[in-house]
């Protein structure tokens, strides 16, 4: 919000010509303009009338013309460039003028800045902002910038200790890589990976942003993880007969038959722990993992195949209740590791929970597979399980894997020393102890409806209100019982007078002032139903269940007068008692009241149900279908289904 002072400043400067303004003063009132210009440029009715008299092009022009315009002293020079640019990103920010408008020139002096070996902190900082938002709004400025921005300048923005300079720098880099193509992504990745991990303290707008970086980096095995193995591919078949010739050292044997060398290759596949071992493609028809398992299987081979060897064929000489079976483990764990690492989910606006080891890894998928399937079978003989536990098992993988990364390690090599420590038995315990801690501080149970019941019955108390201020017509019955009379009576809207009067027949809500007689609430002292009511005594006897039912009354100053009602339905006696038992400071106690608080508890607690499965409640009603164009048409149900 801007002072008086403030906008008569503003006022005198934005009459100034502007091929005068801030160009013709000394270096100390452009100086104290600008920064007063950034001040103010963050309201948005200032920005529309500063951009409507082209404001915005005397600040491109003043940066444009930087080092062509008269030498300013040292010290105020990268001032004025600083609010200079602060402003413009200000203006820009509210989305009155489109990116695209700049011209290439002022594209290349904000390059400049950043490209700048030596330069000013501050600038640097507000000009990878703006190189950001360029970025951010057309893909013919991403261009542009990925241009003239050079990928070794940001990385040394990256290692500085700035942490405001580091964090621009990674924003900006963030928006280069999710606009870049693949090629161009991964090229920057792997530049970034040493960088990030060897630095400090991370703020929470660097962790969202490497935490982005990984979802990003992450996602590009997606598609495998989504494509199914073709059985037709000759490539791919190649891969399988691979994995099975690396784990028993068999080379194909042309003295062999068909036959006899299909039978061959469907024994060693068994082996190798396909459940289809005739065609092994079939296992990996699933997506996910498809493709990615394949790919995780075929890497951990070539990359260590005495390890390979030792797991397959270790396995192969156990007893066939007791072996574990490397193809389908393989499938199941990357499946495992797809989830923990939410591989194909988006990145997460908010999210900021990234793994440290992600930046130590070029192929962190791969090294990790490697470590975790050897990590399964140690598992596994700890748990000296047969086929039947294999799902048991896997649970275990899973936790010890989930554990160990929640511990942030910052390398592949700390993170398979504590996975490795965690073992079977070390689960048991922390399992058990947990529990123990669960049971110990597990609260007492709180009902739900109790602590949802005081904020249903305010609710009720002021519908009861509001109905009373809406008022009621009742009948008046005569010692004759005829009913012969109408009367109104209805509440002031704040809640202070009772208002009655008699009526004609035709009358329809009456205007409050209408009615003459006024009873005020302080002066009411007690609230009579049934029998006990003084119109009911008086005719003692004479008056039937229905009507007793109907009857309540007010009385007011000391007892000696009273109001007497009898309402025109049930409903309608429900809520005046209710009503009047608000205002006298009592509980409601109507069979109406308990019934509507059962609908709303019932209704409140379905909602938060939903609520915790995620599912989306509509802010508005769905809409009535139309009717259909005719009504001939019925159901025969002597059909009975086939």
């Amino acid at each position: 919000i801007m002072s008086i002072k403030d906008l008569i400043k503003l006022s005198i400067l934005l009459k100034i010509p502007p091929q005068k303004r801030f160009i013709y003063s000394d270096s100390g009132v452009r100086c104290d303009s600008l920064k007063q210009l950034a001040s103010v440029s963050t309201d948005v009715t200032f920005a529309q009338e500063f951009i409507s008299r082209d404001g915005h092009t005397l600040l491109v022009k003043i940066v444009e013309e930087a080092n062509e315009s008269v030498p300013l002293p040292p010290s105020v020079a990268p001032v004025i460039m600083t609010h200079t640019l602060t402003s413009f990103m200000e203006l820009m920010d509210h989305g009155i003028v489109s990116w695209e408008n700049l011209s290439s020139v002022f594209i290349k002096k904000i390059a400049s800045f950043v490209n700048a070996k030596v330069g000013d902190a501050s600038i640097q900082q507000v000009s990878l902002d703006i190189l950001e938002s360029m970025v951010l709004s057309s893909h013919s400025l991403f261009l542009q910038v990925k241009h003239e921005i050079t990928l070794e300048r940001l990385i040394t923005h990256l290692q500085v200790t700035n942490q405001q300079i580091q964090t621009k720098a990674m924003a900006l880099l963030m928006a280069l890589l999710q606009t870049a193509g693949d090629a161009d992504r991964q090229v920057r990745l792997q530049s970034v990976s040493n960088i990030i991990h060897s630095s400090g303290s991370v703020g929470d707008e660097m962790a969202h942003y490497l935490y982005v970086l990984q979802s990003v980096t992450l996602n590009h095995l997606e598609p495998r993880m989504r494509t199914p193995l073709d059985c037709y591919s000759p490539e791919q078949r190649d891969i399988l007969h691979g994995l099975r010739q690396a784990a028993f050292e068999t080379e194909s044997d042309n003295s062999l038959s068909t036959e006899r060398r299909r039978s061959l290759c469907a024994k060693e596949f068994k082996k190798l722990g396909f459940s289809n071992n005739s065609n092994p493609g079939q296992d990996l028809v699933r997506t996910p993992p498809g493709l990615l398992a394949l790919d995780t299987m075929f890497y951990f081979a070539s990359r260590y195949p005495d390890a390979y060897s030792r797991f397959v064929l270790e396995n192969s000489s156990r007893e066939d209740k007791h072996e574990c079976p490397f193809a389908r483990s393989s499938i199941q764990l990357t499946l495992i590791l797809c989830d923990i690492l939410r591989i194909g989910e988006p990145p997460s606006e908010t999210g900021s929970n990234y793994h440290p080891i992600f930046f130590s890894q070029d192929r962190l998928m791969d090294e990790l597979f490697c470590v975790c399937i050897q990590l399964l079978n140690k598992t596994w003989k700890e748990m000296r399980a047969t086929q039947e536990d294999f799902d048991k098992v896997m649970q275990v993988v899973r936790e010890q894997i989930t554990r160990t990364l929640s511990t942030k390690p910052t390398s592949l090599e700390l993170f398979k020393n504590k996975v490795n420590a965690l073992n079977y038995s070390e689960i048991l315990k922390l399992r058990q102890t947990e529990r123990l801690h669960q049971e110990e501080t597990l609260a007492p149970p709180v009902e739900l409806k109790e602590r949802l019941k005081p904020e249903l019955l305010e609710l009720i108390r002021q519908q009861r209100l509001n109905r009373l201020c809406q008022g009621t017509l009742f009948r008046k019955i005569s010692s004759r019982r005829r009913q012969d009379k109408l009367w109104y009576c209805r509440l002031s809207p704040n809640h202070k007078v009772l208002h009655y009067g008699d009526v004609e027949e035709d009358t329809d809500n009456p205007p409050i002032e209408t009615l003459q007689e006024k009873i005020p609430v302080a002066d009411i002292k007690a609230l009579l139903t049934g029998k006990d009511c003084p119109h009911m005594k008086e005719n003692k006897g004479k008056q039937t269940k229905e009507v007793l039912d109907l009857a309540f009354s007010i009385t007011y100053d000391v007892e000696e007068y009273s109001l007497n009602f009898i309402a025109s339905s049930r409903t309608d006696f429900c809520l005046w008692t209710d009503g009047l038992s608000v205002l006298l400071g009592r509980d409601m106690s109507s069979e109406s009241m308990r019934s509507e608080l059962e609908i709303l508890l019932s209704m409140e607690i379905k909602l938060r149900l939903l609520d915790l499965e995620n599912v989306p409640i509509p802010d508005s009603a769905p809409p009535v279908p139309k009717p259909p164009s005719n009504y001939n048409f019925c159901y025969d149900f002597s059909q009975a289904e086939q």
